[in-house]
């Protein structure tokens, strides 16, 4: 069966809203896999169980999918670390465990990293992702410095940094790590593991290194 055509201003309710998530969500692998350069949407389609009519009626272009997947995404794994602040008891057990699971989070979703990674990097030549890239770049900031704030709380000491020197400094760390996870080194997650975990108490001294 044939697909309308997309008009503007028609079909953007919930409903609407609600099925580009699902496709977003069924494509993300496809584009994780493939990267930005070598993805469109008829090659998603090709790999996916719709077809490219379906994908190009609820998505303008790749760039409207693929920014689609990477804050659907994204916003999940800024969720992950809520539990983790909210019942950690103190501070070097905070540091720990968040740095645990961001090296869980690397080595689990490495594909998907990759993806928001790469999505970043054509954001510094392609306007049209600039928008969405600083949307998810101000929400993981936000996560960020929420664990840098409760570490401090239950230190009793002062962050050393603001927010953006913050998530600077264990965003290079966390994509350092990816690099050499991707590189097949297999002692990416405890290099991460432990310098996060070597920077937070030294940066804010929490406990002995």
């Amino acid at each position: 069966m044939a697909v309308p055509k997309r008009q503007e201003g028609r079909g953007r309710g919930a409903k609407f809203e609600q099925r580009r998530s699902e496709l977003a969500d069924a494509a993300l692998k496809t584009l994780s896999e493939l990267g930005y350069a070598r993805t469109s949407l008829r090659e998603i389609a090709q790999n996916s169980e719709f077809s490219h009519g379906v994908l190009h009626y609820y998505f303008a272009d790749k760039v409207d999918l693929i920014t689609q997947c990477v804050r659907q995404y994204k916003t999940r794994c800024m969720r992950r670390y809520d539990s983790i602040i909210a019942t950690a008891s103190t501070a070097a057990q905070l540091r720990h465990e968040f740095s645990l699971a961001m090296a869980e989070s690397m080595v689990q979703d490495a594909d998907l990293h990759r993806l928001w990674y790469d999505l970043r990097s054509q954001s510094m030549f392609d306007p049209a992702f600039r928008a969405d890239v600083a949307a998810i770049d101000a929400g993981l900031c936000d996560m960020t410095w929420r664990v840098a704030r409760r570490i401090g709380e239950l230190a009793d000491v002062s962050p050393p940094f603001g927010p953006e020197v913050t998530y600077g400094i264990m965003d290079g760390l966390f994509q350092q790590a990816l690099l050499r996870h991707c590189a097949g080194d297999a002692t990416a997650a405890d290099y991460l593991v432990g310098a996060m975990d070597e920077v937070m108490a030294r940066f804010m001294p929490l406990a002995p290194v």
